[in-house]
């Protein structure tokens, strides 16, 4: 797999494996893959060589539900996205539980025009025990200072429990028998909810509108070359854009050690994420799991405290079909993403 995204930084939790997170990108994005379960673990380590390192975990799911209505096949996937973020000095986090649902419906041989939404909980916390403050400065006789144990601060709340709201719209279809292609677009956190910690704060969780797209051109029995692209964009209450702006582009390369089954495949890539890190990353895909690894070299304007080191992140996933006797007529009615569709087990 060779792979290259552009972006700047967002107030989301994101991965440098972000195709291993399709809700992340378009909740509509949910059941966009060759099979009807996957199940996706994520771990990310950054900053360690600057801070106090920020963690990140994920743990996401997606199920399909082929169905009949009328004349039309039809797939319902159920979704689910569970992550949590820790972050500097205060232990500043962010959990979120968003279930999602998705309907496809086939359109053409091979097209499906698919709409999902994606609703839950999310909290934000921080342990201002953990903060030393200036009131807590004082000034030695001798040019020193001193800290004291205790400030005169007072934090109307140390967490903020809120609902949030994405929706979003895909097209999938091909455009030969090598060829399969998708378009999206989604809008994130549509409640616009208060995030401050102080009472009558007006700080808001700005909404976010997410234009995906992706490519698969398959290259013989073994072989595929893959296309992503990502742009996202961050407006107020009213749609005014707030310059907050990400784009991600992908490249990828996936060969399949037996051409016969494909039951064993590696990718390898790069990364880049626009004025942050350049990011090698590998995968090895063996039977229904697949593990990926990859590092962040920061490229950013903190690469003289990085030493361009930023972060490790670790995949696991695992996808496979249901109803696993009979997985070509389960391809057929659902929609999936890539033309090498040797490997037995999906």
């Amino acid at each position: 797999m060779m792979l290259m995204c552009f972006g700047s930084h967002a107030q989301d939790i994101g991965f440098s494996q972000f195709y291993d997170q399709p809700l992340l990108r378009n909740p509509a994005l949910a059941g966009i893959f060759n099979g009807d379960i996957r199940f996706t673990a994520s771990y990310r380590n950054q900053w360690q060589s600057v801070t106090i390192p920020y963690r990140t975990f994920g743990i996401s799911s997606e199920i399909k539900f082929p169905m009949q209505i009328m004349d039309y096949d039809v797939t319902g996937t159920f979704g689910l996205e569970i992550f949590r973020d820790v972050a500097g000095t205060s232990e500043f986090s962010t959990t979120q539980i968003l279930p999602a649902w998705n309907i496809s419906v086939r359109t053409g041989e091979n097209s499906f025009l698919s709409g999902g939404f994606m609703a839950g909980l999310m909290q934000q916390k921080f342990d201002p025990s953990k903060l030393i403050l200036n009131d807590q400065f004082v000034g030695n006789s001798d040019g020193s200072f001193s800290v004291l144990p205790y400030t005169s601060q007072v934090f109307n709340k140390t967490s903020v429990n809120y609902l949030d709201l994405s929706l979003g719209v895909t097209y999938k279809s091909s455009l030969n028998e090598n060829v399969d292609f998708y378009v999206g677009a989604g809008l994130f956190h549509l409640t616009n909810p208060s995030v401050g910690f102080f009472d009558g704060s007006k700080i808001m969780l700005n909404k976010k509108l997410a234009l995906n797209a992706g490519l698969s051109n398959a290259i013989g029995d073994a072989n595929e070359l893959i296309l992503y692209a990502d742009y996202f964009d961050q407006y107020t209450s009213n749609f005014k854009r707030v310059g907050i702006n990400t784009a991600q582009f992908g490249i990828m390369y996936n060969h399949a050690f037996f051409e016969s089954d494909g039951s064993a495949s590696i990718t390898g890539g790069l990364l880049y994420r626009w004025n942050d890190a350049i990011i090698p990353v590998v995968q090895l895909e063996l039977a229904k799991f697949t593990i990926g690894a990859s590092y962040d070299a920061n490229v950013s304007k903190l690469v003289v405290a990085s030493q361009a080191r930023g972060g490790f992140e670790l995949t696991l996933s695992f996808k496979s079909f249901l109803n696993s006797r009979n997985p070509d007529l389960m391809s057929a009615r659902c929609p999936g993403f890539g033309k090498r569709k040797t490997n037995p087990y999906y």
